[in-house]
């Protein structure tokens, strides 16, 4: 049996009518039916497949349940003590109200660009009210100071920290809660990702760390200088009392020696004059002088008599 053409029509058109009012919302996502741009029920934050949709007259406008990812441009912000500082912040949040977000700010784009002005409005006003170390440090805990040239320690410096930059941020998220939560927003974290100075006072900064490392760098010096002239005059003083100790320690030697050689040519003068005689006429040869020089002696001397009958 041949169905006819308007048969077809009418059933083609009866299952697209009942496919159009069916609609999935997943399990990341919520969604405002609207009719004609107006809200018509509640919005839907259970995933599943929903019925019950006017087809191309109600729409299905979905909106993130997971976490969504804010991050703020660079800015330039001057702190109480006028020190120009450059921030990137960032911040994570969720809508929590689907049909508020959608009754106020409408799509992602317009969220973000209403948390521009919100964060960084909130983030420059308290910043421009405290000192730029309140921004910088966490706690005002002791510096350590060099010791002077003099030598004399002076007393640690202590910066006086009273917000901290970890209390910073989460006043600037209790701050800007309220006014994200009128948007159907929760914030859910806020920090700074980056700071920087600007280039003015990033070079004025930059100097005086150099400064603080040449005064660093001359501290360790001049230690280096004091240690190598300590030790060069300890080694100084031992090897001076090494060499009088060597010294006296030889002349011992030697005069011991030349009393054991005394007491041997005594004892062998004693025992025999003409050996020791003969010795030393020996003696005389070897150590006798060039030709061409002339030795007068007189007669009385010992080395004369020692001499004599002797021919060079």
């Amino acid at each position: 049996m041949k169905l006819s053409v308007p048969v077809l029509a009418v059933a083609l058109g009866v299952v697209l009518l009942a496919y159009g009012t069916l609609f999935v919302v997943d399990e990341t996502e919520q969604v405002v039916l609207t009719q004609f741009g107006k809200p018509v029920r509640d919005p839907i934050q259970t995933p599943g497949l929903y019925y019950r949709k006017i087809p191309f007259i109600q729409v299905a406008n979905s909106f993130p349940k997971n976490i969504q990812e804010w991050d703020g441009e660079s800015s330039q912000i001057p702190t109480l003590d006028k020190t120009y500082i450059k921030l990137d912040t960032f911040a994570r949040w969720r809508i929590v109200d689907p049909l508020t977000f959608f009754k106020t700010v409408g799509t992602q784009e317009a969220a973000q660009n209403q948390l521009d002005s919100i964060l960084n409005a909130e983030t420059k006003n308290l910043i421009q009210a405290l000192p730029l170390i309140e921004t910088v440090r966490n706690s005002g805990r002791t510096m350590e100071i060099l010791t002077t040239a003099s030598g004399d320690k002076p007393p640690p410096s202590v910066m006086q920290v009273d917000v901290g930059r970890e209390r910073l941020t989460r006043q600037i998220l209790e701050k800007a809660a309220p006014k994200v939560e009128k948007l159907g927003i929760r914030l859910v974290d806020l920090g700074i990702k980056r700071l920087n100075y600007i280039e003015d006072v990033q070079k004025k900064v930059f100097e005086r760390m150099i400064a603080e490392r040449t005064q660093i760098a001359e501290k360790f010096r001049s230690e280096g200088q004091g240690e190598s002239r300590e030790i060069e005059g300890r080694m100084e003083r031992d090897l001076k009392s090494i060499q009088a100790d060597s010294y006296r320690r030889s002349q011992e030697i030697k005069g011991k020696a030349d009393a054991t050689a005394a007491a041997i040519y005594a004892d062998a003068f004693g025992k025999d004059p003409g050996f020791y005689s003969l010795v030393k006429t020996l003696e005389i040869y070897e150590n006798l002088p060039p030709k061409e020089i002339e030795i007068i002696l007189t007669t009385d001397s010992e080395l004369f008599q020692y001499m004599q009958g002797v021919k060079p």
